[in-house]
């Protein structure tokens, strides 16, 4: 392991934003850590936490937790938090399918989930992000109006996601197949582009969205 990622390991530790599998967190986040009622979003598998960080600064009135299992991927977010001083953010190291043991049922009122692994292989389905396995896990944690925004390049993801939730009889509240070409898109969808989303898009994929609640 390279002394720089050791370094980014040990600095993410050390930040007053972040957490590591803190399961004694559940059910406290917004009056332990965030000092308030305002509503609780996650991003999950975060990576670099960009998207986290952009949405915290155009919603001060919501609380943002990023998650993903590489603390030196969330470094750079923290650490831009940190020094932003931005008191609505914070960052966990965890795995998703961990998630009701690291949040209450209903604790949580949205959830982003942004550019995740697309795991093409059809053995693999139950990892993806927004398989059922996934979307039971998200209904527990999520209030009951709680919404999940979901952002992705790939086609093939997004087209599994949507069968995903017709077979599960919920009809999404928005699908777009292309962000970047709708102007009725919503302007943070359009303006707030993560690493992957500005690689994708420099490849000439279409970026598309869909946004649904598990009621």
């Amino acid at each position: 392991m390279s002394k720089d990622k050791l370094r980014r390991f040990a600095e993410f530790k050390a930040f007053s934003n972040t957490f590591d599998f803190a399961y004694e967190m559940k059910g406290k986040w917004k009056q332990q850590y965030f000092k308030n009622e305002n509503p609780l979003v996650l991003e999950l598998g975060c990576g670099k936490g960009e998207y986290t960080v952009a949405l915290a600064r155009e919603y001060h009135n919501k609380n943002f937790i990023g998650i993903d299992l590489k603390s030196n991927r969330m470094w750079k977010g923290a650490g831009i938090a940190m020094e932003e001083k931005l008191p609505n953010v914070a960052f966990m190291r965890a795995i998703v399918n961990k998630i009701t043991e690291l949040f209450d049922a209903h604790e949580v009122d949205e959830i982003w989930i942004t550019f995740p692994d697309p795991y093409p292989k059809k053995k693999h389905a139950k990892h993806r992000l927004t398989a059922s396995n996934f979307l039971t896990l998200y209904k527990t944690i999520l209030k009951k109006e709680g919404v999940i925004n979901f952002k992705t390049d790939d086609t093939d993801l997004f087209q599994f996601t949507l069968d995903t939730l017709q077979e599960l009889q919920i009809k999404p509240l928005d699908t777009n197949w292309d962000v970047h070409g709708n102007s009725n898109s919503h302007p943070h969808l359009r303006e707030i582009k993560t690493h992957y989303e500005k690689l994708f898009m420099g490849r000439g994929r279409t970026i598309k969205f869909t946004k649904f609640n598990l009621n």
